[in-house]
């Protein structure tokens, strides 16, 4: 293991779905650690709306990853929320099921959407590019 994996710092990736089956298609799709040097990745799942929303209130979230086809509530709902609502949110990943619904992610301001179904060759760039960016974030403050 090189410096760069060990100097890593570990990261908490919220996983919100109401389908089991999207989140292990996610969790598969990226892995437990995305890039050499990014942190290993403990996955905080979610199935509700309410729990995602408490889970980020609480702290201690480096990305979200939603699905902008849950329900009751979607993620693209949900990013708008947290937006609006959490002062120093984590940079947010929606899942979309159609390319025309990236505008609808882009308004909703998540930093990045995923395709599904999930392509293992991508899904791990785009996480590994977020929490650098959100470690960057982190190290110069808000």
């Amino acid at each position: 293991m090189s410096a760069a994996e060990n100097s890593a710092a570990p990261a908490t990736v919220l996983l919100y779905s109401h389908r089991p089956e999207v989140r292990d298609a996610v969790r598969t799709a990226v892995g437990r650690r995305p890039a050499a040097d990014v942190g290993p990745i403990t996955w905080l799942e979610c199935s509700s709306g309410d729990e995602v929303v408490a889970a980020v209130d609480a702290g201690g979230i480096d990305l979200c990853v939603l699905d902008g086809e849950a329900q009751p509530t979607g993620g693209l709902a949900l990013t708008r929320q947290l937006e609006v609502e959490v002062a120093d949110r984590p940079a947010i990943c929606v899942l979309i099921a159609r390319q025309p619904d990236r505008w609808l992610a882009h308004w909703s301001r998540a930093e990045a959407t995923l395709a599904f179904p999930v392509d293992p060759l991508v899904a791990p760039e785009v996480v590994a590019d977020l929490l650098r960016s959100h470690a960057r974030r982190a190290a110069v403050g808000p």
